[in-house]
């Protein structure tokens, strides 16, 4: 369940009291976990896993309330804006256009503390160079680093320092937004963790071209001597796409990563488990080879796959962080060195139930054939609910499903608990339902289709849609198939 899909005011789901809400209602289900996607603030397309900074937190997620209740706004403030009428989706651009306004407002007000002052020091690693890039940034317009004034763009000092004082005010208010945000999520994650549930976070593997990231550290990735990417990230053409996946972010500089003991993705890792319980890792096959695509292509086909840093990363994380939790998302066709590396690593890998009919997919997905190291989902976010898959998958596949699960008929009102149930029943370690499919939600619930540009990540559960009817069930069917936590089981 994503932040921002959660029910709250000001047209989108927040760390409020309704995302409190919604973990007593986790935790009175018997649920264990909260998985949520990329925390970080959304540039063009609004997709949190093209982030303006690996480290940065969304300020769409910091609860107005919150600061209308610690005197920094009025509730009249809040309502002169627009924020969007629906409660069930997402207006994007209204949010952009009011949600800085009225934060603008707050830090006007806000008098720093020794709390600020401690957090800024203890974050300066990232910040700094975040809070002077959207700076400079909004000054310019919203463009990309690389069309910025020479001296900005290759970070001259004398530019920056120039750029550091006249726009001090600016910064100061980046650094505002990112200390109301990891204040007002930590309290979020620690009730969590009160309540018995764990949140399962999720770090992209790569960082998008237009980030804080490859401006102030150019040398982490694959970039020309004028800072190009000579090669961006994708997937290579398969019977989901002909021409590929053309994601556009930069590759890795493994070699300079490996010199430095992978010191950036040591800390990387470190920073991400002090925001989430476990961590779940994208695209793990590009730590096997990664798909590389000449820069300046306009599809993937001409790509191809080169050597990544394997365990060797991951003994690297081990040896300086102990032994975190993490989960790989392994999906997609895998090679024997990829299935190695899952296994060396001893991370679970993902199984996906929509893709165990899909003729299209390897047969790995079906139940019968998991190892109890993995976590099950009936649907991922870029797939579509149970409810949407039963009308868009074709007849093979509906009539293999039926034959798997000795049903005589598919009923798109029951489909979506035969799932759950099929999940639930498996021997995979964990298992995580989305919501929109305990909902019983169609396709327009779904949150993205990969590869597209606009309506994604929009969907917004409403405050009544989580009833206790649904709490109820979610507790029976977890309870049925003895997955409700060990105190929780006494108790029910």
């Amino acid at each position: 369940m994503p932040v921002f899909s959660l029910p709250s005011k000001y047209g989108i789901g927040c760390f409020s009291k309704e995302a409190y809400k919604f973990v007593d209602k986790l935790k009175k289900a018997g649920q264990s976990c909260w998985q949520i996607l990329p925390l970080g603030p959304t540039g063009y397309g609004d997709s949190p896993y093209q982030s303006f900074s690996t480290f940065a937190g969304n300020p769409y997620f910091i609860d107005l309330k919150t600061l209308i209740k610690d005197g920094l706004l009025t509730k009249k403030e809040c309502k002169t804006y627009d924020f969007g009428e629906k409660d069930d989706e997402i207006d994007y651009e209204k949010i952009y256009r009011s949600r800085f306004k009225v934060l603008k407002k707050a830090y006007d007000r806000f008098k720093k503390s020794e709390d600020y002052n401690n957090f800024v020091k203890e974050n300066d690693f990232w910040l700094e160079d975040y809070a002077l890039y959207m700076a400079i940034k909004d000054r310019n317009n919203g463009v990309s680093w690389k069309e910025w004034e020479a001296p900005l763009r290759d970070r001259e000092e004398s530019a920056l320092a120039r750029a550091r004082e006249e726009l001090a005010e600016e910064i100061d208010f980046y650094r505002f937004q990112q200390y109301e945000f990891d204040k007002q999520w930590k309290k979020l994650h620690a009730y969590a963790n009160a309540q018995g549930v764990k949140i399962i976070g999720d770090i992209p593997i790569y960082v998008a071209f237009d980030s804080a990231d490859t401006w102030a550290s150019p040398e982490l990735f694959q970039f020309d001597e004028n800072n190009n990417p000579t090669g961006v990230a994708g997937c290579p053409p398969d019977a989901f796409s002909a021409t590929g996946q053309l994601w556009g972010n930069p590759l890795y500089n493994w070699e300079y990563h490996k010199k430095t003991g992978y010191a950036w993705w040591i800390q990387r890792i470190a920073y991400c488990l002090k925001l989430y319980d476990i961590v779940r890792i994208d695209h793990f096959r590009g730590f096997d080879e990664y798909y590389a695509i000449p820069y300046g292509d306009e599809t993937a086909v001409n790509g191809k796959w080169m050597p990544g840093p394997g365990m060797d990363l991951f003994r690297a994380i081990e040896a300086k962080l102990g032994r975190p939790e993490i989960i790989a998302e392994d999906l997609g066709f895998l090679t024997p060195s990829v299935l190695k590396l899952l296994k060396d690593s001893g991370f679970p890998g993902m199984k996906v139930l929509q893709f165990a009919f899909d003729a299209r997919e390897s047969s790995n997905y079906l139940p019968h054939t998991y190892p109890t190291n993995c976590v099950v989902y009936t649907g991922t976010h870029d797939n579509d609910t149970t409810r949407g898959w039963y009308h868009e998958v074709g007849k093979d596949a509906r009539d293999f499903a039926k034959e798997y699960m000795c049903k005589p008929r598919l009923d798109e009102d029951t489909l979506t608990g035969d799932f759950i149930a099929m999940a639930m029943s498996s021997v995979a370690d964990l298992c995580v339902i989305p919501m929109q499919d305990y909902l019983n939600l169609g396709s327009s619930a779904r949150i993205n289709i990969p590869s597209t540009l606009g309506g994604n990540w929009v969907w917004r559960m409403t405050k009544k849609q989580f009833s206790d009817a649904v709490v109820s069930e979610i507790a029976r069917v977890t309870k049925l198939y003895g997955r409700m936590p060990a105190a929780e089981k006494e108790e029910k």
